[in-house]
């Protein structure tokens, strides 16, 4: 079974010190969530916050295989009715996805906005994790029938062995 997206799990928690041309924003500002150009959602607006809004907004999404960078980009909504950016942030998806915690493991993560200019533009707080975690090599070997029998099961295990040095010379203490 192969698949083309994994399911992501983004929580944008809070921001703080965010400026539209160097003036604190008032209130209004949301966050729009993107995966790729045909996977996005938006959180709530958040009416009172000022320069430092909170959220706390869960957005379960799509997130297609193939995705290198999930972009975060706050707007503010002006007494006109238009969309202002105030900052921008694209995530690695590396920095979630193949570290040393699983995948699964939720992950809280702060990160520098910058503005259109590209100066610096306040911190976003989010918190993020795949739902569904990517099959893994040893599960595809074990499909594939590779592995030594265990005793009283069915299957077959497989193990992953990592080589260590041991920073001992040649010569070894036992003769």
């Amino acid at each position: 079974m192969e698949t083309n997206s994994r399911t992501l799990e983004i929580t944008i928690l809070s921001a703080e010190d965010l400026r539209i041309h160097n003036k604190s924003v008032k209130k209004n500002a949301f966050v729009v969530v993107q995966t790729d150009s045909f996977n996005s959602k938006t959180t709530k607006m958040n009416g009172k916050g000022g320069s430092s809004p909170s959220w706390n907004d869960k957005l379960v999404m799509d997130m297609p295989m193939h995705t290198r960078f999930v972009t975060l980009q706050v707007k503010c909504k002006s007494s006109g009715g238009r969309d202002k950016t105030v900052g921008l942030v694209r995530i690695p998806v590396t920095d979630f996805i193949g570290g040393y915690s699983p995948e699964t493991c939720l992950q809280f993560l702060s990160y520098r906005l910058r503005d259109p200019k590209g100066l610096k533009n306040g911190i976003l707080n989010v918190s993020i994790r795949l739902k569904e975690p990517l099959q893994a090599c040893s599960s595809q070997a074990v499909a594939s029938g590779l592995g030594i029998p265990i005793s009283g099961r069915n299957d077959f295990g497989v193990v992953t062995g990592i080589p260590i040095c041991s920073g001992y010379p040649s010569t070894s203490f036992f003769r």
